[in-house]
C-alpha cells in the first residue's frame, strides 16, 4: 500500500510539472543548417528542455517563419514575438551603441570581451540602455570566432585597388570599409549569394573558414583575406521580452542563463577546433588563395575606425560612454594581459 501510494505521488508530480509547462517561441535569425550560428538556438533550447523536466520548451522558428530578421527586435520588444536568437548588432539602428556589444572593429578575443561583458559592466550598461526603454532582456549565449576580412575577385596589393568596391559587409566595420572608398552594403546569407551571383556586388566578407567553405563562397571569388580586424570575436544572444522574463520563476531565470553560460563555452571550443580543415579544403581543391593584408592596409583601416569610433561617439551619447567604458576597460586589462600571457 506504501509503495503505490508513493508511485501515485511521483506520478502527481510529473503531472503537475508538464502540466505547468511554458512555452516560450522564439524566432532564430539564423537557419538550424548553419553549425555555430544558427544549430544553438535549437540545442540551448534542447538543454533548457532537459534542465526544467519540460517545464519551459523554446519553439525554435526557422528565420522569416513570424517576422522578417528586420523586425525581430520590435516585435521582442512588444512582445509579438516572445523571444528571438539574435545577433544584437542588427539593432544597431535602433540603438546605435549596439554593435559595440557584440562586436566592433580591432576588438578584443573571447576572453577580454567575456571579461568586460560579465564583469566590467557592460551587461549592465546594455541592460540599462535596453531593459526600460525596449523591455528586452538579453543573454548572451554562444560566440564565434575570428571573421576572415574579405573575399574579392582580384588581388587586393593597394587602398587604391579597394576604391569602388560593392561589397557585403556587416556592422561597424562597413563604415570603416566606407571610409576607403568601398560601397558597402548589408544583407543576408542568401541575398549575398544572389548578389555575387549578378555582379550586384563583386566582394564579400561573410564567415568563417567553416562557414565559408559550407555555403560555398569560393565559387565566387579566390582572393581570400585575414585577419578579421572588424571581427576578432562576437557574441550571438537570447532576447526575451521582458514581461516573459519576469514571468518566470528565479529558479527559471537561472537555469536559461546558465544554460547560455554553458554555450558560451562550448561553440568558443568547437569555432577553434573546426577552422583548419575547411580552409585546407578550399585551398587545395577549389583554387583559393590566401591572403594576409599588408601592416600599411591594416593601419589604414585602423586609423578609419578610429574616425568611425569618434564620429558616432559625438553623434550618440550611449556609443560614446560604453566605448569609454570599453577603452578603459581594455586599457586596464591590458597591464594582466602583457603580464600574464605568453608573447
Amino acid at each position: 500500500m506504501k509503495r503505490n501510494f508513493t508511485m501515485v505521488a511521483c506520478a502527481t508530480a510529473l503531472l503537475a510539472g508538464t502540466a505547468g509547462a511554458k512555452d516560450i517561441e522564439m524566432q532564430s535569425i539564423f537557419p538550424q543548417s548553419l553549425p555555430l550560428l544558427g544549430k544553438p538556438a535549437w540545442d540551448v533550447s534542447e538543454r533548457v528542455d532537459t534542465l526544467t523536466a519540460g517545464g519551459i520548451k523554446f519553439d525554435v522558428k526557422a528565420p522569416g517563419e513570424i517576422v522578417s530578421t528586420g523586425e525581430v527586435w520590435d516585435s521582442v520588444s512588444t512582445g509579438a514575438v516572445e523571444s528571438s536568437w539574435y545577433s544584437i548588432g542588427f539593432a544597431e539602428g535602433v540603438v546605435p551603441a549596439a554593435p559595440l556589444f557584440t562586436t566592433f572593429p580591432f576588438g578584443p578575443d573571447i576572453k577580454e570581451y567575456a571579461a568586460w561583458w560579465y564583469y566590467g559592466g557592460g551587461q549592465d550598461k546594455w541592460s540599462e540602455m535596453t531593459e526600460s526603454q525596449y523591455n528586452i532582456k538579453t543573454i548572451h549565449c554562444s560566440t564565434l570566432v575570428p571573421e576572415a576580412s574579405g573575399w574579392f575577385r582580384d588581388e587586393i596589393k593597394t587602398l587604391d585597388d579597394l576604391k569602388g568596391k560593392k561589397m557585403r559587409f556587416f556592422g561597424l566595420g562597413a563604415s570603416v570599409m566606407g571610409k576607403m572608398g568601398v560601397e558597402a552594403q548589408s544583407m543576408g546569407l542568401a541575398d549575398t549569394m544572389s548578389a555575387l551571383n549578378t555582379g550586384a556586388i563583386d566582394s564579400a566578407e561573410l564567415g568563417f573558414p567553416f562557414l565559408d567553405n559550407m555555403v560555398g563562397m569560393y565559387d565566387h571569388a579566390k582572393h581570400y583575406y585575414f585577419p578579421g580586424w572588424h571581427q576578432q570575436t562576437s557574441f550571438l544572444s537570447v532576447i526575451i521580452n521582458l514581461d516573459t522574463w519576469n514571468d518566470l520563476s528565479d529558479q527559471e531565470r537561472a537555469i536559461i542563463e546558465t544554460a547560455c553560460e554553458a554555450q558560451v563555452l562550448k561553440t568558443m571550443a568547437e569555432g577553434e577546433a573546426v577552422q583548419l580543415e575547411p580552409l585546407a579544403k578550399m585551398q587545395a581543391e577549389n583554387g583559393v588563395i590566401v591572403h594576409e593584408w599588408p601592416a600599411e592596409i591594416l593601419d589604414a583601416y585602423e586609423s578609419a575606425w578610429t574616425e568611425v569610433a569618434a564620429e558616432k561617439s559625438a553623434a550618440d551619447a550611449d556609443f560614446k560612454s560604453t566605448w569609454e567604458s570599453i577603452q578603459t576597460f581594455r586599457k586596464d586589462y591590458s597591464e594582466w594581459k602583457n603580464i600574464g600571457y605568453l608573447k
